[in-house]
């Protein structure tokens, strides 16, 4: 036999703390609500947003697309596509080199394979200093340090990555599981054993797929980087948008979207492999 439902006012007099503690909650939710809409409507203020000059924008850019249709190469197809074949390289050889260089370093960031808080926290903080600094910076810094060009590209998208792969990996290497590493340690093994047998095999398929999500994001970072004199495509972007070459920079955008898509579209059923593989061995 049900119990009959109490009075609401019993309740709360039965159970006050409850009532006060989902009442508290309430009010402090809708006071942080409250706040963040008075911080947006602050640096809207700040920042000098303006309905007017935005709609005035948008037609701006609606004329500039005119300007685009159709898409034309001209003369400079080849020229294109070298610079999207450089860009794709700098992608690919600074991702490669920040996740070698970062590989080592994460084991002396992971708490499993460093418990030692003294040695574990510096690593972890000068990783922190290089991945607090953006992609472009790194660029602008190794443009005057070693010239113009694809090579500067290479190692601002290394270093920026150095600092992500190392956390990343870290991380991953944190949350492999503990059993594996405990019995190679059981049966002899020394530490070396333990990070080569133990440990690698459950974190490789994981470091593979994020090595592959940053060849593709890259493509888009080293296109970036370009304009500022680091080579490829955003290089040729950067001038054909200073003279006024719409169709040619409509030309150049959508390459580097097919570019993106097809890096996509591979990366994934990489990804997919290495994770079926990896599932089958653990099987």
């Amino acid at each position: 036999m049900t119990q009959p439902i109490r009075n609401p006012g019993q309740l709360v007099a039965q159970y006050p703390e409850l009532f006060q503690a989902a009442h508290t909650a309430r009010i402090r939710t809708v006071a942080l609500g409250v706040a963040a809409f008075a911080l947006f409507l602050f640096g809207c203020w700040y920042l000098d947003f303006s309905l007017d000059r935005l709609l005035t924008g948008l037609r701006k850019l609606g004329w500039f697309v005119t300007l685009m249709i159709p898409p034309d190469p001209g003369t400079s197809f080849s020229t294109y596509l070298v610079a999207m074949g450089e860009t794709l390289s700098i992608a690919f050889l600074g991702t490669l080199l920040a996740a070698l260089l970062a590989l080592p370093v994460s084991l002396l960031a992971a708490r499993n394979v460093i418990p030692s808080v003294f040695l574990r926290f510096p690593v972890r903080r000068f990783l922190d200093s290089i991945r607090g600094i953006d992609t472009l910076i790194w660029a602008l810094v190794w443009i005057n340090v070693v010239g113009l060009g694809p090579f500067a590209g290479v190692l601002a998208i290394a270093t920026s990555d150095f600092g992500a792969f190392g956390k990343l990996f870290s991380e991953a290497i944190e949350g492999a599981d503990r059993k594996q590493v405990e019995g190679i340690r059981a049966s002899g093994g020394s530490k070396l054993h333990e990070i080569r047998f133990g440990l690698m095999p459950q974190v490789l398929p994981v470091l593979a797929g994020q090595i592959l999500y940053f060849i593709e994001s890259n493509t888009r970072s080293a296109t970036i980087i370009g304009i500022v004199g680091a080579g490829g495509i955003g290089l040729q972007l950067a001038e054909q948008i200073r003279v006024l070459e719409w169709q040619k920079v409509s030309t150049l955008i959508l390459m580097i979207l097919v570019a993106v898509a097809v890096i996509d579209f591979i990366s994934n059923r990489l990804r997919f492999a290495i994770i079926g593989r990896a599932g089958e061995a653990r099987v």
